[in-house]
């Protein structure tokens, strides 16, 4: 029996599907596997918590050596500085107004706070959110690798440091972001190589005008292994806490190393060779493909085609996987970050599924 079934049918009484559930022993082997490799190659690791925004998952990275963590949003922040966490990346290029303005300041007032930034308006606006103290913000200079998202071109970095020092903030290094390395399996070497090429510039850059690139900081997860260039100070990975389909497919974890599923409920089996499960796009999204499936069953071959707002469409391979209505299985996502938006909290259990834990997903909801 596949283990995630296995844990699944040891709880099955105690809880009510769809529910996500986090195997903790899975999950802390991937924290200290990452944290080991690090170590090794005299990397930081900064975890990217938009994966679980989870204070109690935040801990346990910072527990295991984690020099502090990586935000996508004030708002994600604001709730793990008020939980203590004192050592804050905002790795966006966050727009300094309206409310921000206040909450961007407190936060540099309570924690050592890092903000992105890639153009001169982004950071002529978080001066002045800053006020008369703007040397309490430190900045770092996004440069764009190929991904083709944000981010300045790496010849541009020494010129916004500039321009953020003649405002007042403290230019600190610079970051990039390789999310072309999640296109296959060959990509993630080349994203990393692009990324390595991109940093080197975006230093040199900064060196050119007399800024020391202190921060050096790489993502992600996919192209993780292959961030080792001495240039590198650091890296954010966030879906290597817990795992999915999407970087099973692409190698950077095996399936023994997803710590995440979703337990659902077969509801319905009236159309021949299918069934309907209580998973739909509210807990898993709608990340996937005809070609891929939605979410797959752990165990089995089976992939969800399709999935509306509340079911999920679940078609029944050739083979002895047959379950009725009533049967509870275990999703597992494509991608693993947006399911922990849609639930207010994470069962937590471990691998013989003996024990039970709730942790509540403490950032939920917090997108601005």
């Amino acid at each position: 029996m596949n283990r995630l079934q296995r844990a699944l049918d040891a709880l099955v009484e105690r809880i009510d599907t769809p529910v996500p559930i986090v195997l903790v022993d899975v999950m802390q082997g991937n924290i200290d596997r990452i944290q080991g490799f690090a170590d090794q190659q005299n990397l930081k690791v900064r975890p990217h918590v938009k994966t679980h925004k989870c204070v109690e998952i935040g801990r346990r990275q910072i527990e295991a050596g984690a020099v502090g963590i990586t935000a996508g949003n004030v708002g994600e922040a604001e709730v793990f500085a008020a939980a203590g966490f004192d050592d804050i990346f905002l790795a966006y290029p966050i727009w300094a107004a309206g409310t921000k303005r206040a909450r961007i300041r407190r936060l540099a007032e309570s924690s050592r706070l890092r903000v992105g930034v890639d153009n001169v308006a982004a950071i002529e606006a978080l001066a002045d959110a800053m006020g008369d103290e703007p040397d309490r913000l430190q900045v770092v200079i996004e440069v764009d690798c190929g991904a083709r998202r944000s981010g300045a071109p790496p010849e541009a970095a020494g010129d916004l440091a500039l321009a953020a020092r003649k405002r007042g903030l403290v230019p600190v290094g610079v970051f990039t972001y390789p999310g072309h390395g999640g296109v296959g399996p060959d990509a993630r070497r080349r994203a990393a190589q692009d990324q390595e090429a991109a940093l080197i510039a975006a230093v040199r850059s900064l060196a050119d005008v007399g800024v020391t690139a202190e921060v050096v900081s790489a993502g992600s997860t996919p192209t993780l292994e292959f961030s080792t260039s001495s240039v590198i100070t650091e890296i954010r990975p966030g879906e290597y806490v817990f795992g999915d389909l999407n970087n099973a497919r692409l190698g950077s974890c095996t399936e023994d190393q997803i710590a995440l599923f979703v337990a659902g409920t077969v509801v319905s089996d009236w159309v021949p060779g299918q069934v309907i499960v209580d998973v739909g796009n509210k807990a898993l999204s709608k990340e996937g493909s005809p070609e891929i499936g939605y979410g797959g069953i752990a165990g089995t071959k089976a992939v969800l085609s399709k999935v509306n707002e509340y079911h999920g469409f679940l078609p029944l391979p050739d083979g002895e996987f047959r379950p009725s209505v009533g049967t509870v299985v275990p999703v597992v996502p494509n991608h693993v970050c947006p399911v922990v938006l849609g639930f207010e909290e994470l069962i937590v259990t471990d691998s013989t599924g003996t024990s039970l834990e709730r942790w509540p997903v403490d950032a939920r909801g917090f997108l601005n």
